[in-house]
């Protein structure tokens, strides 16, 4: 792929500072990690809701939905995986320069790729949510069917199975969504923002 060399950023008029001010909040990103099943999906459109309700702007990002529409050209080799990861990051940056909380619910089990989006934001930004679940829970849960398959050899490199997943060694916060009912998750998360200040 051939690229772009004559670009030149163009500064706007209204900066993220004017932003967040006009919203009345901050603006970060919410990075859900964690096994397929593990519940990421639903605690952070759960979160989602419960910002809304509380007058926060925010949009959730979801793993399986941006491979319908800007990843659809992805597919699940580590090259791949990490590429994903890339351009969420970048979109979620603009999510954060735009003034909102954008919640990402992403497998992401490379902790060099979480890296990757976590350097491209502002200290306070980046906030890595891990969604612990033992992956034999996450098994029974299997939603859409895919620890079955990956088992069967019908899905490849699927992470926990035949692809790893590398823990995170400092989240911001851990959810053990096999212990807590989401509301009680929804608060832990509320409860971290609202203590430094996020919201």
């Amino acid at each position: 792929m051939e690229k772009s060399t004559n670009v030149v950023w163009h500064e706007q008029s209204i900066l993220k500072e004017d932003r967040r001010n006009q919203n009345g909040h901050n603006s970060f990103v919410l990075w859900f990690t964690g096994l397929s099943g593990s519940g990421k999906s639903t605690l952070a459109n759960a979160l989602a809701a419960r910002l809304y309700h509380d007058g926060v702007r925010n949009y959730v990002l979801d793993g399986d939905n941006i491979r319908h529409g800007l990843n659809k050209d992805l597919g699940f080799s580590e090259q791949d995986r990490t590429e994903n990861i890339r351009r969420i990051g970048e979109v979620a940056k603009l999510f954060v320069d735009s003034g909102q909380v954008v919640l990402t619910a992403f497998i992401s089990p490379f902790q060099a790729d979480r890296k990757l989006v976590r350097d491209l934001l502002e200290e306070k930004e980046f906030i890595e949510v891990y969604v612990k679940c033992p992956i034999e829970t996450c098994e029974q849960r299997d939603p859409k069917g895919l620890y079955q398959k990956a088992r069967q050899g019908i899905i490849k490199d699927f992470t926990g199975i035949s692809s790893p997943y590398e823990e995170p060694e400092n989240p911001e916060i851990v959810v053990e969504s096999n212990l807590n009912t989401i509301e009680d998750t929804v608060e832990q998360v509320v409860q971290y923002l609202k203590e430094n200040k996020l919201i």
